[in-house]
C-alpha cells in the first residue's frame, strides 16, 4: 500500500480533522484516508467496465451476432514488431 506525506497543513485544518476523527471514533490518519478515498472515488462514479457494457448494449447487436463476432476472432498471439 502506498504512503503519502502532506506537509504544511494549517493548524486549524489539522484541528478540524482531529475533531472529525474523534466524532467518528477513528484516528486522524484513518479519517484522512477515508476523506481521500471518498474524494478520489465517489460512490456515483462510472466504472469503465460499466460504461463499456452500456456502449456494447446499445450497439444494436443481437446475442447471435455478438457470438459470431467472438467466434470469428483470431486468438493466436500477435507477432512482435521487428525494427530490423
Amino acid at each position: 500500500m502506498a504512503s503519502v506525506t502532506v506537509r504544511n497543513i494549517p493548524d486549524e485544518v489539522h484541528r478540524a480533522l482531529r475533531v472529525r476523527a474523534a466524532q467518528h471514533g477513528r484516528s486522524t490518519e484513518a479519517e484522512i484516508r477515508i476523506i481521500l478515498e471518498q474524494a478520489a472515488m465517489p460512490e456515483g462514479r462510472r466504472l469503465m467496465g460499466s460504461a463499456l457494457s452500456e456502449i456494447w448494449g446499445t450497439a444494436g447487436l443481437t446475442e447471435e451476432e455478438a457470438a459470431a463476432i467472438e467466434g470469428a476472432r483470431d486468438r493466436r498471439p500477435a507477432t512482435p514488431m521487428s525494427f530490423d
